[in-house]
């Protein structure tokens, strides 16, 4: 998609950086994917080998608070899932973080031939919701030992945390000339469940688990379903996911992806009263996030923009809904 924060990439310089990182000249280059941050692109070499090329926004690019550095913290979760899950992710061959050929963090990893899921029939989508759910709980499994996002420092508690990620994207409102009273609302808020956020656990959460971040893959064993992209993932609540998986049920109805969820989970998710406040929090979060992301990503001209508007205010309403109960 069209974005404001994007870096241009021509066909020379993408050869100049498949050369440094050893994997030879570009002999053909061509976007790729859906991302709205990043440029992603397909580089084929001489050799017929086909790489994915990930370029980060300039260093000097308009972006959030929690995006700055955000490239070098995604192949540290990249790492972290292959080294510590059972998830299937791209193998990063070449990371470069030195900023000599361009302004602009970036690095290669793997292609991944296969699908995003989309249009599957009811069944078939059940069936990746419960896969999703799954690939969630194995990702829990990993325990931190600080919470936050780990390119903007980590924090002893939950409640610390997430009041810090919201504090962030309120200055980057006002950095704007923005001021959000939603997102006002939910300091206050995190503020009020602070006993029940602290009651969270620790574990490594992605917080991202759209279809446009799956790769389904056809093999002689099955489907074989890839996760990308785990640029957002944070040290916090495991509740969070579970603002993503079955997206604008209440909570109390995701009993789908609870029940595949648990049945690999090693810390269970009951859909009791306290997980509903954490993820009315999150879900919450969700909406400023979308809020304050449009004004740095689009123009009001743009899709992005309006679908940013109206998204927002629904998943705003679904969280507050569940603080209030």
């Amino acid at each position: 998609m069209k974005s404001r924060s994007k870096t241009e990439v021509t066909f020379a310089l993408a050869s100049e950086m498949m050369k440094k990182a050893g994997l030879g000249d570009a002999k053909a280059v061509e976007p790729l994917g859906a991302g709205e941050f990043n440029t992603v692109l397909a580089v084929t070499t001489e050799s017929g080998k086909t790489y994915a090329l990930k370029v980060a926004p300039s260093a000097d690019a308009d972006v959030q608070l929690y995006e700055k550095d955000m490239m070098r913290s995604e192949v540290h979760w990249y790492s972290l899932m292959r080294e510590r899950t059972d998830i299937p992710v791209p193998e990063v061959f070449y990371a470069d973080f030195s900023r000599e050929l361009l302004p602009a963090d970036w690095f290669v990893m793997s292609m991944i031939d296969g699908r995003h899921p989309g249009g599957e029939k009811e069944e078939e989508a059940q069936a990746l919701t419960e896969q999703l759910a799954r690939m969630a709980a194995s990702m829990h499994k990993v325990k931190g030992e600080g919470f936050g996002y780990v390119q903007r420092g980590l924090h002893p508690t939950w409640h610390d945390a997430v009041r810090a990620m919201t504090e962030d994207l309120l200055r980057d409102a006002e950095k704007k000339g923005v001021r959000s009273r939603r997102g006002e609302k939910l300091l206050r808020l995190i503020d009020r469940y602070a006993d029940t956020l602290n009651e969270a656990e620790c574990r490594m959460v992605n917080y991202d688990i759209w279809t446009p971040n799956i790769i389904v893959q056809e093999t002689a064993q099955g489907k074989k379903f890839w996760w990308i992209d785990p640029e957002r993932s944070f040290w916090g609540d495991p509740v969070a996911d579970f603002v993503c998986l079955e997206f604008f049920k209440p909570f109390r109805k995701k009993t789908l992806s609870a029940k595949a969820y648990n049945e690999c989970a090693d810390l269970p998710v009951t859909l009791s009263r306290g997980e509903e406040i954490r993820w009315g929090v999150m879900m919450a979060y969700m909406g400023l996030l979308q809020e304050v992301e449009k004004h740095y990503r689009y123009t009001p001209v743009m899709f992005g923009w309006w679908r940013n508007v109206l998204s927002s205010a629904l998943v705003y309403r679904a969280g507050f809904k569940a603080l209030k109960k």
